[in-house]
């Protein structure tokens, strides 16, 4: 009988086992790194909805306290009567209906609602049938305008601690 030096099977010598090896290797490599690549990406994408949820709760309150400014803005450094807090107290009212439920801005929406309630709280009376005032009364009344302008203020300074929040709560 003859042996032969021949090998058994074709595809099995030490080069092909070789570079089977190796691109064995480099593919789970590849794998590896697309499926940390993916990882990543996902966590990227849950965090992004995530921020686009908690920007979409601050949309209304965002719209509201925007809203109250303008309004507050209309009664600048002007003398009001309680009809003419009509839509102030609408809007505060609004703002209160949410700010239990708003958990990242609550503590500034409440502080917001407490200055709206001073403020509507600081309406003129409505004037007598008399046209004359006397000078006592006028003084009362010019006391209680400066602390209806300064209660305005406060709002205001509250609008903006509010707006600044909801701002750097969409900004992170």
């Amino acid at each position: 009988m003859t042996t032969s030096s021949t090998t058994l099977a074709l595809g099995t010598s030490a080069g092909t086992l070789a570079v089977t090896a190796c691109s064995a290797l480099i593919m789970g490599a590849l794998a590896m790194y697309t499926l940390l690549h993916h990882r990543q990406v996902f966590a990227w994408m849950r965090k992004i909805r995530k921020k686009d949820e908690e920007s979409a709760e601050l949309n209304k309150p965002a719209e509201w306290i925007d809203d109250l400014y303008k309004a507050q803005c209309g009664l600048a450094q002007k003398p009001c009567r309680a009809a003419d807090f009509d839509e102030v107290t609408r809007i505060g009212n609004m703002i209160k209906g949410i700010a239990e439920d708003t958990d990242a801005i609550r503590v500034e929406l409440s502080e917001v609602v407490k200055c709206v309630g001073i403020y509507t709280g600081t309406a003129l009376p409505d004037p007598g049938p008399s046209l004359k005032v006397s000078l006592v009364e006028h003084h009362i009344l010019l006391v209680r305008a400066m602390k209806q302008e300064a209660a305005r203020w406060e709002l205001e300074r509250a609008i903006n601690a509010t707006q600044k929040k909801i701002k750097a709560l969409r900004n992170s």
